[in-house]
């Protein structure tokens, strides 16, 4: 098992995200992440680009790096991606990976895009992974990617390997996409759900010929010294526990707000989403549901505002070493 750490771009500026990355080495998590936003789940966030953090803490750090995730859409060009986290690869041999999705409407509506179906997001994804791949494996491509064309395009600057590329999936069809394209699994840590799609994804490794990646369960984690601090400072999380703003044409922070106030208490946001309260113990044992539902990594984003970094050093303090004893 590894445990990861990602930071939050909805949440926190560039500079504390790379203290915060440091602070998460030093306590011992295993990879360093950053989540990848144009706009942030909420009013009064932030959202700043994650890929330019994503250099800084590895100047700092000497773990994996790489998001969690990045939208395979409309405001990302699939080549800008390729050419940015090969970029990252030959920065860091070894060290990058590509968390992608197909994106959020909150990330997307901003900046022009008139949000699809899932039927034609997925056909977007599709194309932009393998127009990634493609460029990756050192092609010229040419193609016509209905959203983006490639015109005898390459990466003229290579690495000398690729970046791992782990794909996000809710669901079985999307599980299906990271099976063929991808290196891994990355999806929500809900221990009920989750094995649906794991195995929606083995299945489709053993239909594309390719060996099982990494399974990569995420979820987010704030600690402070008594539970209504850590619920406090992290509430406004709960939209991001919304299927259908992951799905549906819902950009609007205060909208988003509404919803997930009306359809979660703040203790349901708390104890059966996110892992967010006082008692380690209890972080132990849901992160180890996580891991007997098939996760081989379980990647921990920080959120909230009670005690971030307080929130790091219990992790390694007590978490940590408790899963792993």
């Amino acid at each position: 098992m590894k445990y990861w750490f990602a930071a939050s771009t909805e949440e926190f500026a560039p500079s504390e995200m790379v203290e915060q990355a440091k602070a998460a080495e030093e306590a011992g998590f295993d990879g360093l992440g950053v989540s990848d936003h144009f706009a942030p789940w909420f009013p009064d966030g932030e959202a700043s680009h994650a890929w330019v953090t994503l250099g800084a803490i590895g100047q700092v750090t000497s773990k994996p790096i790489g998001t969690g995730v990045t939208p395979v859409q409309h405001h990302y060009h699939p080549g800008a991606i390729a050419q940015a986290f090969m970029s990252l690869e030959e920065l860091y041999p070894g060290r990058v990976f590509l968390g992608v999705g197909s994106g959020e409407a909150v990330n997307e509506v901003p900046l022009g895009l008139d949000w699809p179906e899932f039927s034609q997001k997925k056909k977007r994804f599709e194309a932009g992974l393998e127009a990634i791949t493609r460029l990756w494996d050192g092609e010229t491509v040419t193609m016509d990617g209905g959203w983006f064309s490639l015109k005898q395009a390459k990466l003229w600057t290579r690495a000398e390997s690729r970046p791992k590329m782990y794909v996000s999936a809710f669901g079985p069809q999307a599980a299906e996409v990271a099976g063929k394209y991808g290196d891994g699994l990355w999806t929500l840590g809900d221990p009920e759900a989750a094995p649906e799609i794991v195995d929606a994804y083995k299945q489709a490794c053993e239909k594309s010929g390719k060996e099982v990646g990494e399974i990569i369960f995420q979820a987010g984690f704030a600690w402070a010294e008594d539970d209504e601090a850590a619920i406090e400072g992290a509430r406004r999380w709960k939209p991001t526990q919304l299927p259908e703003l992951y799905l549906e044409d819902i950009p609007d922070q205060e909208d988003m707000q509404r919803r997930a106030d009306e359809q979660m208490t703040d203790e349901q946001f708390a104890k059966e989403g996110f892992l967010v309260g006082s008692d380690t113990d209890e972080h132990v044992r849901r992160i180890r549901e996580m891991e007997g539902a098939g996760a081989t990594v379980v990647c921990l984003q920080l959120i909230g505002q009670a005690d971030p970094m307080g929130s790091i050093r219990t992790y390694g303090d007590k978490v940590l070493p408790a899963l792993r004893g």
